[in-house]
């Protein structure tokens, strides 16, 4: 080790952030990531416990980016979808790491402010203390599926997209009637998953948000 270069922190994050752009979760190392860094793995150790704690460092950098200079505005519903829409813009330029928000979370600076926004909106609503944390997990479960469903969607190549829809168009205009007569009734009006995305996913949140509104006493 003598003689080589110690990486802080943030270098580690930025190069692990390159190489999960280029990859996924599944295929990222430690190992692989020690090796573009010149270094040996034992002295990533020494800055994460783990993998799994590197993943959760490199998501709340994420986080932390969707909130800076975010400033809470309006009521609490226009509170929770600014946010909502700030964090799916955030992902949307790194589709795989927002797989990796979806499936190991994180508890740095990052979370606790998206945290802390969701809970201080659906206080100003007038909820119940008790009720709080269950609408809080929902909403986060909701943007979490919502935001990490767009990375299969957005990584594929437009050749693999072509052939997608090749076989979307044969499953459903092509259904047969008798085995599947509501398909077929509705055929030409069904669109594929990667259609009107943003609409949906605000539509989606708007439903969750009026479901909390009715439980206000």
């Amino acid at each position: 080790m003598t003689g080589r270069r110690r990486w802080s922190t943030e270098e580690i994050l930025d190069t692990a952030t390159e190489l999960l752009r280029a990859g996924d979760a599944e295929s990222f190392s430690v190992r692989k990531l020690a090796a573009a860094l010149g270094t040996d793995s034992s002295s990533l150790y020494r800055h994460f416990r783990n993998k799994t704690e590197l993943l959760r460092a490199v998501a709340d950098r994420i986080l932390l980016a969707a909130m800076d200079g975010y400033r809470p505005e309006g009521d609490w519903k226009q509170r929770i979808t600014a946010l909502a829409l700030r964090l799916r813009e955030a992902f949307g330029g790194q589709p795989q790491l927002s797989a990796i928000w979806g499936r190991y979370g994180s508890g740095g600076t990052g979370s606790r402010r998206v945290m802390e926004e969701v809970l201080q909106a659906l206080q100003t609503a007038g909820l119940p203390d008790q009720e709080i944390p269950a609408r809080y997990h929902r909403i986060v479960i909701l943007l979490a599926a919502l935001i990490t469903s767009e990375a299969g969607i957005s990584t594929i190549t437009p050749e693999e997209y072509e052939q997608g829809m090749e076989q979307f168009r044969v499953a459903v205009l092509g259904a047969d009637p008798e085995r599947f007569p509501a398909l077929a009734h509705f055929a030409r009006d069904i669109r594929p998953l990667g259609a009107d995305r943003r609409a949906a996913f605000e539509e989606l949140l708007a439903a969750q948000l009026a479901h909390v509104e009715d439980r206000i006493p």
